[in-house]
């Protein structure tokens, strides 16, 4: 599979953008911050993710390109966010309200959880599973983990158990 095409551009404007955050942060806290690692190669429906122990920030080089403006306005000040929790206070909750409050009080965002832009170009095969409520699609490696009997999942709105379409099971 060939890597998705990003600009030099898009990618030094997200390091610049990192950079600033940072900055803002080490001034706002008067403690130097370290710069992290920045790499844009995170796959799927995940617009970015921050490993805290690494101190790396990774992008989805798909849905940048196709998002810029929502990445330097909310997905790069999210994933700094992380790595500032992770250093201010230890492991906490992932959107805990330290992560909360640095969101608003640094960058003045409100936290949200998930990303609202469109993932057609990134979306996986997935399979339909059935609860109370009606049809609910699940991806590849969550269908893999119940045809293995690893894992079974519940509706978050019925609390039904998901069942699978027999008839999708064997188009696999």
């Amino acid at each position: 599979m060939c890597r998705p095409f990003l600009s030099f551009n898009s990618q030094q404007l997200i390091i610049q953008k990192v950079e600033q955050c940072i900055k803002h942060a080490s001034l706002y806290f008067e403690h130097s911050f370290k710069l992290p690692k920045i790499t844009f190669n995170q796959r799927g429906k995940i617009a970015g993710c921050a490993r805290l122990q690494t101190n790396e920030l990774r992008f989805n080089p798909v849905l940048l390109s196709d998002n810029i403006n929502a990445f330097l306005e909310e997905v790069v000040p999210h994933e700094v966010c992380h790595l500032l929790a992770y250093k201010l206070f230890g492991k906490v909750r992932p959107h805990g309200k330290e992560w909360q409050s640095l969101m608003l009080e640094l960058f003045g965002v409100k936290g949200q959880t998930y990303h609202h832009m469109d993932v057609t170009k990134v979306k996986g095969k997935s399979y339909t599973y059935r609860c109370g409520c009606g049809p609910i699609e699940l991806g590849i490696r969550r269908h893999n983990k119940v045809l293995k009997g690893q894992q079974t999942y519940i509706c978050r709105k019925c609390r039904g158990p998901l069942r699978a379409e027999v008839s999708r099971l064997h188009n696999i």
